[in-house]
């Protein structure tokens, strides 16, 4: 086996009287692709600092190989002090023969390297400490969440061109597809301690389940050897007493190995609240245009979101993914063009910027609204200190100012604060970010368990994958394309060529040209709807109205909780009817919405 480039061995480090990394460490080798894994706060980024040498562990032993180069990204890239981009990249490499990476990745990046690094956004940032990192062909290669805001072409062009590197690389990321396609092992940090799998990642999330359910069985067999050896000192400290002394001696040792051993770390609790039904249609756009000068963001685009649904919005930055779905909940207003929202949608909302968390307050005063110890959860109270335990959040933080917080910290800050309120519609801008594996499973599990509908925009391949029944991307002049299924269906239709309506429920969103075009070739001989059609799409909203006042009017006299008791027919009865008119409506619902898509069908067609 080749020695290691780099490697750190028995690494211990204690912030604030804890012990963070407790004989914590890893080896990597020349071409080797590790990833680093573990939950937010277990000690992953102060480790890769360690290992850039940026920070000093309290012992341990740190080797890089002489004549070994290394460049380190960390998670907030600092590029002060240098007046361009391209300064900052020229400082990064050693050899001037190579001075003409610099300009390459620059331009492959999307910059043109004359930005002034204090007025660049955050997304530049990570693109010009990206672009120095590579550009200096290291020998080691630390990346800290590379990801973090970039948009999703930056994030497959910075996949591919970590495949066609030789350099060995360890990488800190919570984008489950980057770390499946880059890594060949895996150091698990988990309580201080590190764990590695000579497997991809793929493999790891079973594996971590295997270590720690055989955790879960020695733990057992050590409180059964306790309780034993407990039952011998009541009862059985008859024999000699040099044995009596040495048993009681193991005792001891057992009760310390007991009280020091660290459990692993719990799982946020996700529950999100659901408000009542919402209407069939949430929400209708029609032929909206968006501008922002003379840069148009939406053209003409046509779109229904549906109970139910899991609209995903993608795009590169600053395609307008934001202020569509700010079109599309009635945030803003569209320059042209309609958008009609359902009745009865209670929205929640998750912002990526986290604008809505005020630093100085504290956790709990955030959580409760400043209004004493009791959060209000749905239609119950909870207190604070109860629910912050849901989130992972610890007793002692409560009154932890939320400036200080990490940032995955913040995440679920946020997470705890939208789903206390009950909804039937969760917007979610950008919801993945900073958050550990763990809790991506859950919000997932959550997703898909929740009742309502989603709008959601993530650069999270792999969660779209998982979450989304939708996925809608810019193509290029505002003009947005909606395809069903997750972001992988989206590039396989893409490749194919979307020529054809696909077999779904939701209509393709088309250009007004293609739209136009299609139109004309199926063009039927009528110009308008029947007279049968006409008074039926006048009258269905009237007919729907009456069931849904019908079935809530059933939904309240179930909702006594006596009344099964009292009289198990007349329940019986109710449910019966409450089932026949929620069937009625929503058939209803789907012919009103058939014929509305034909009368516009057709209404395009005279046009």
């Amino acid at each position: 086996m080749a020695p290691p480039l780099l490697l750190l061995q028995d690494i211990t480090l204690t912030l604030g009287g804890n012990p963070l990394l407790d004989k914590a460490g890893f080896s990597v080798s020349a071409g080797e692709r590790l990833c680093l894994v573990g939950r937010n706060g277990s000690g992953k980024s102060t480790l890769l600092k360690i290992a850039a040498g940026v920070i000093q562990p309290d012992s341990g032993t740190l080797f890089l190989q002489p004549g070994a180069t290394l460049r380190y990204l960390p998670q907030e890239p600092d590029l002060s002090g240098y007046a361009t981009t391209a300064d900052y990249v020229l400082a990064q490499i050693t050899d001037p023969a190579s001075e003409w990476r610099a300009a390459a990745m620059l331009d492959a990046l999307g910059l043109t390297g004359k930005e002034n690094p204090a007025n660049v956004s955050g997304g530049e940032a990570r693109r010009c400490a990206i672009a120095g990192a590579l550009a200096s062909a290291p020998d080691i290669l630390l990346l800290d969440e590379p990801t973090n805001h970039l948009d999703m072409p930056t994030i497959e062009w910075l996949e591919r061109e970590l495949l066609s590197l030789n350099c060995a690389m360890v990488i800190i990321s919570h984008d489950r597809r980057l770390l499946s396609t880059l890594s060949r092992s895996v150091v698990w940090l988990d309580r201080g301690m590190t764990r590695r799998l000579d497997q991809g990642f793929s493999r790891f999330e079973s594996w971590r389940e295997e270590v720690l359910e055989q955790e879960e069985r020695d733990t057992h067999k050590l409180d059964r050897q306790i309780a034993r050896e407990e039952d011998w000192m009541r009862y059985g400290v008859t024999a000699r007493r040099k044995r009596n002394v040495r048993r009681v001696g193991e005792l001891a040792a057992l009760r310390a190995a007991r009280r020091d051993a660290v459990r692993a770390q719990g799982t946020v609790t996700l529950n999100v609240q659901s408000a009542s039904t919402s209407s069939r249609l949430v929400a209708v756009a029609e032929n909206i245009s968006k501008s922002w000068g003379e840069r148009c963001i939406v053209r003409n685009l046509d779109l229904r979101v549906l109970r139910g649904d899991r609209l995903a919005i993608v795009g590169a930055n600053g395609a307008g993914k934001t202020t569509l779905l700010r079109l599309l909940v009635g945030q803003d207003q569209p320059d042209s063009g309609t958008i009609t929202l359902g009745p009865s949608l209670s929205m929640v909302t998750l912002d990526q910027q986290r604008r809505t968390l005020d630093p100085n307050k504290t956790l709990a005063d955030t959580l409760t609204g400043g209004g004493g110890d009791m959060v209000q959860v749905g239609t119950e109270k909870r207190h604070v200190i109860g629910y912050m335990k849901d989130f992972l959040f610890k007793p002692e933080q409560a009154r932890t100012p939320v400036g200080v917080l990490s940032g995955g910290e913040r995440g679920r800050l946020m997470l705890a604060c939208a789903l206390a309120q009950p909804s039937n519609l969760l917007v979610l801008d950008e919801p993945t970010n900073d958050l550990d594996l763990e809790t991506l499973d859950l919000l997932q599990e959550m997703l898909d368990a929740y009742d309502g509908t989603v709008l959601l925009v993530s650069h999270d391949r792999d969660f779209l994958d998982r979450v989304a029944t939708s996925v809608l991307t810019t193509e290029s002049d505002g003009i947005w394309t909606d395809y069903a299924g997750g972001y992988s269906d989206m590039l396989i239709q893409k490749k194919g060529g979307i020529e054809e309506e696909i077999a779904s429920e939701k209509p393709v969103v088309r250009s007004a040209s293609s739209s136009k075009e299609t139109a004309g070739a199926s063009r039927a001989p009528a110009k308008k709807l029947s007279y049968k059609d006409q008074f039926a799409l006048d009258n269905l909203p009237k007919e729907m109205e009456k069931l849904e006042r019908d079935a809530q009017a059933l939904r309240t006299k179930l909702a006594d909780a006596g009344l099964y008791s009292r009289d198990p027919k007349l329940f019986q009865k109710y449910s019966a009817d409450l089932e026949k008119i929620e069937a009625k409506l929503a058939e209803s619902e789907e012919k009103w919405l058939e014929l509305e898509m034909k009368r516009e069908s057709l209404a395009s067609g005279e046009n």
